[in-house]
């Protein structure tokens, strides 16, 4: 393919989100990594994150674990410490979050790569220090500074905190063996709580295959999952022994999704998390399928519809709302338009070209 023709499908790509009104995952900075062939030393030890699977409720009952997607997103700025505190108070138990990295190599906290969204200035993380962002803070009250992933492993490590876990999610747009190597090297310098090492606490998600070799090398002995929103993809990381799933839920409501889910939890006995959901009728869906955990902007939403949960009522028919059914679709089909142009990324030809194991 020529530079021009690559050039048409990108803008092509840019155009698809908006006019479908779905988030632009595909085009995001650093989505050409995923194509990358990785090779995983045949040794490679990723531990199973049991700490992420299912939890008794107060009537000993098994229900997905309440994760924070990016704190209590839905009453407080997103990413910060005011989230996160508000997620655990109000019940949830685990944090999700995202990281990047400064210009002097500091791990931060926060979804997107510049500022303009959350904090309202234009400016890119990578090309700051510490320094310049420190004082920055959030537009909407109450006006939040972002965290340091050290603030969060601090807090973290306070007593009373020892049954709370967290998922990273480590952005393609910085460069993948500074990021890893920042943060295994951030977690090495918190003292985690005396009861539980940090590799039963945090979970590494990544995004692109690549990141496999440098996890097992900055980060040994900690469990990984795949963040993703292809199942096509996805199943590449059936050939690595212990790696989990963080999946977007209309792809596993969409065709094949329920396939991908069977396959990754019957047969390769993975863990499975989903994002984000925040719909009752989600909910829902994903608590009667057992899913591992739940990730949502609203906690204390999806622990009332767990305790109103009753597994004795049988699935309706049309278990999802006319509105969610057209989510799924549309998603899917932008997914799947995005699949035919980058086919080789999303699609690679064998998987064990994609994913290799060497002595």
């Amino acid at each position: 393919m020529t530079s021009k023709q690559s050039h048409h499908q990108d803008q092509l790509l840019r155009r698809v989100p908006s006019a479908l009104n779905v988030p632009p995952m595909l085009v995001q900075p650093g989505v050409e990594q995923l194509d990358s062939p990785t090779t995983v030393p045949e040794d490679a030890a990723f531990p199973q994150s049991t700490f992420t699977g299912p939890r008794l409720d107060s009537q000993k009952r098994r229900m997905p674990q309440c994760i924070a997607h990016r704190g209590y997103k839905a009453k407080y700025p997103e990413n910060t410490m005011a989230a996160f505190k508000g997620a655990i108070e109000a019940g949830a138990q685990a944090i999700e979050t995202d990281l990047h990295i400064t210009k002097d190599e500091v791990v931060v906290i926060s979804h997107d790569p510049t500022l303009k969204r959350v904090f309202g200035r234009q400016d890119r993380i990578i090309d700051l220090t510490w320094k310049e962002i420190e004082d920055v803070r959030t537009t909407d009250p109450p006006h939040e500074r972002m965290p340091k992933l050290s603030d969060l492993l601090e807090w973290l490590a306070e007593p009373g905190k020892e049954e709370i876990w967290c998922l990273l999610d480590i952005k393609l747009d910085n460069d993948a063996d500074s990021i890893m190597r920042l943060i295994g090297k951030t977690i090495e310098e918190v003292k985690p709580a005396a009861s539980r090492a940090w590799r039963e606490r945090v979970v590494m998600g990544i995004w692109a295959a690549k990141y496999l070799p440098l996890a097992q090398k900055y980060v040994p002995g900690f469990p990984v999952m795949h963040i993703g929103f292809s199942t096509s993809y996805a199943r590449h990381f059936f050939n690595v022994p212990n790696v989990g799933f963080n999946m977007l839920l209309p792809i596993l409501i969409a065709p094949g999704g329920q396939r991908f889910l069977h396959d990754a939890r019957e047969v390769h006995h993975r863990q499975v998390l989903t994002w984000t959901v925040n719909d009752e009728d989600r909910m829902e869906w994903c608590i009667r399928r057992k899913l591992n955990g739940v990730m949502t902007d609203d906690p204390p939403k999806f622990l009332r519809a767990c305790e109103r949960f009753d597994e004795r009522e049988p699935e309706g028919i049309m278990p999802l709302t006319w509105r969610s059914y057209y989510d799924v679709f549309r998603l899917w089909i932008w997914i799947s338009i995005a699949a035919l142009l980058y086919r080789k990324k999303l699609q690679p030809v064998a998987s064990r070209e994609l994913i290799k194991t060497h002595d």
